[in-house]
């Protein structure tokens, strides 16, 4: 069954209310490694303990999701063929250590590629519910490996900043990865199997577990803030990236990062034993 491409662009969502406490903040750090490096280092510590804690802005990506939204057997897609193919965010104001927030989704454009599939275009909006401010903006790209040829349009996606090809990174940042990753990461609400379950994973094609996309991509986040923010997260701004291939927990990576302007920079992750790209035309903006 092709996807009905006119009542997924007219849904009109509810809004999805989630209450999050600090343990969920600080459960949330130590998913993308921090502190496993040196548990009494200052920086790490303000993300995992209460004392002076402070959220990382790509807890966002946690909060107020629809679950399984496009497992609907009516919406016509092959959900089992779906992928994760890029993640933006926009920081409005600094995410809370802890409360309630709401969130609104959108399904935005679908994009037609024929036998390739379909792109789809994702919004997730998520306001503090004490205050109504507007904490972030966040945009999914889902690439539906199986739901191609509905008789869509096929040029328009928006086009992502390639990062530098004239030129070596001005900064490379290894990052933590330790071997439970994914089992600590999926704590906070993403518990598909294939990144905890041998079995699942087999079946999927993959010889054990594969971490999350969006827990490498908090992991280049939390690099990104220590080298461009002065540690402070305040100052992150926006956040976009490409997944590229996938990520085995435990396996070393890197961040290679560009400064572009004042405020500007492009980056990217490398599986680096693989050297393998497992993210791509990363862009990281934030306050100088």
């Amino acid at each position: 069954m092709p996807i009905d491409y006119a009542r997924l662009t007219g849904m009109r969502f509810e809004p999805v209310r989630h209450t999050y406490t600090r343990r969920d903040t600080m459960l949330y750090a130590l998913g993308l490694g921090v502190g496993a490096d040196d548990p009494t280092d200052a920086g790490d510590l303000k993300y995992v303990y209460e004392k002076s804690l402070v959220a990382l802005p790509m807890q966002a990506v946690t909060l107020a999701a629809v679950p399984m939204l496009l497992a609907d057997p009516s919406f016509g897609i092959n959900y089992k063929l779906l992928l994760h193919a890029e993640q933006t965010l926009i920081v409005h104001k600094p995410l809370p250590t802890e409360g309630t927030v709401s969130g609104e989704f959108s399904i935005d454009e679908i994009y037609d590629k024929g036998e390739k599939g379909a792109i789809m275009y994702m919004t997730r909006k998520i306001f503090d519910t004490a205050s109504g401010d507007l904490l972030a903006t966040m945009g999914n790209v889902a690439f539906l490996r199986g739901d191609g040829g509905f008789g869509g349009k096929s040029e328009g996606a928006p086009k992502p900043r390639p990062v530098p090809a004239d030129r070596e990174p001005d900064h490379s940042i290894v990052m933590a990865n330790p071997r439970n990753q994914a089992l600590l990461y999926r704590l906070s609400g993403d518990y598909n199997p294939l990144h905890s379950d041998p079995e699942i994973a087999a079946v999927a094609g993959f010889d054990r577990p594969i971490l999350h996309g969006l827990c490498h991509y908090g992991m280049a986040g939390r690099a990104l803030i220590k080298t461009l923010c002065g540690d402070d997260p305040s100052r992150l701004l926006r956040l976009d990236t490409r997944f590229t291939s996938p990520v085995y927990p435990g396996e070393a990576l890197r961040v290679d990062l560009w400064n572009i302007s004042g405020g500007d920079a492009s980056f990217r992750v490398v599986a680096s034993e693989r050297n393998v790209v497992v993210q791509d035309f990363g862009r990281c903006e934030y306050r100088t």
